[in-house]
């Protein structure tokens, strides 16, 4: 009442304070309070922090029952810290990207859960859901291995995103290479022309049959290793790379930040790595068809993965598929060593 009486305190400024600090949904603000004060749900929220899981992996990695667990996913969805997507007859959980009036305080929660490291048997649980989705892939490119390729090709023609790797290659390159390692090799389609720029090549992938197919297609050329394995296994390889290639590669494994990260250690000072990937898509039937662990990767996921792995971005392209799907081919760059 007293505003009322004093003549240099309009009305119009109240409203404008009012309007400055809109009233707080207290039910939201419980539900996020609740959902952020139990160790569990922490816990799975800091398990969520890089990748998506379905609630029977969630389920391996916490060591508990799904209806237990379920519980605990239910009230995180309720609080808006996560999200549910259907893919298939399956459900996949990740963090929510923090949004609306209480936007701050959720992103201000993830930090704080961010800021603690994973407990032991939380990561142990993590490679070990990592490790049956690399068996599970690996099983499907065996049972499938004549079909794979026509399946590939619905989604992204291999033509298409070799040939601007070759160019982005090129780019820049006065004199043959002396090394590079192709990831993910399948039937060695692009093994010919790395072998033509190179003084030698590496071909690695975690097939033993597609590694048969591509030495049988390109074995009679000197100068080409074929490696069984992945990043992991030629990363603290001495013999570093001029360029390092993986096409198609990282939606089909576990952990493509790591795979991003021992890229990186694999080439020399100066050295490029160009990675073809498809963006971020919905089509849950690559999964079964394709063999797919990812449903794509947007490119600021994969640029701040390669940012981290002491990369820079030197030139992307992006084109666009049948089925509404789209490949990104970047190439970033190693740091020079310091002087």
């Amino acid at each position: 009442m007293l505003w009322a009486l004093l003549p240099s305190a309009p009305m119009l400024n109240t409203k404008r304070i009012v309007n400055l600090h809109p009233p707080t949904d207290e039910g939201a603000l419980a539900s996020l309070l609740k959902a952020a004060g139990d160790e569990l749900r922490l816990q799975i929220l800091r398990i969520l922090a890089q990748d998506s899981y379905g609630v029977s992996e969630l389920c391996d990695i916490l060591s508990m029952r799904q209806s237990a667990l379920s519980h605990h996913l239910k009230i995180l969805i309720d609080a808006g810290l996560l999200k549910r997507k259907k893919e298939g007859t399956a459900a996949f959980y990740r963090r929510a990207v923090p949004e609306g009036p209480l936007a701050a305080l959720h992103q201000e929660i993830l930090l704080r859960v961010d800021e603690a490291e994973p407990a032991t048997t939380l990561l142990e649980g993590v490679a070990r859901v990592q490790r049956q989705r690399e068996s599970n892939s690996l099983a499907f490119f065996k049972g499938n291995l004549d079909r794979f390729r026509e399946q590939q090709e619905l989604i992204a023609p291999w033509q298409d995103y070799s040939e601007v790797t070759l160019q982005l290659l090129d780019r820049n390159r006065i004199e043959r290479l002396s090394r590079i390692i192709e990831v993910g090799v399948g039937e060695g389609w692009l093994l010919p022309a790395l072998h033509d720029r190179a003084e030698s090549v590496l071909a690695l992938d975690l097939s033993d049959a597609m590694l048969a197919r591509a030495e049988a297609f390109t074995g009679h050329l000197p100068q080409i290793e074929f490696v069984q394995g992945s990043t992991t296994h030629v990363k603290a390889m001495k013999n570093k790379a001029d360029a390092v290639i993986a096409n198609m590669v990282l939606h089909h494994t576990p952990d493509p930040k790591q795979v991003l990260h021992e890229a990186s250690q694999l080439l020399k000072a100066n050295g490029k790595l160009i990675v073809s990937e498809l963006c971020a898509h919905d089509q849950v039937w690559a999964r079964e068809h394709c063999g797919d662990l990812w449903l794509g990767f947007t490119p600021e996921q994969l640029q701040t993965w390669a940012e981290e792995a002491g990369l820079t971005l030197g030139a992307n392209v992006f084109i666009a598929q049948r089925n509404g799907f789209q490949i990104q081919i970047h190439q970033f760059e190693k740091a020079p060593h310091p002087l």
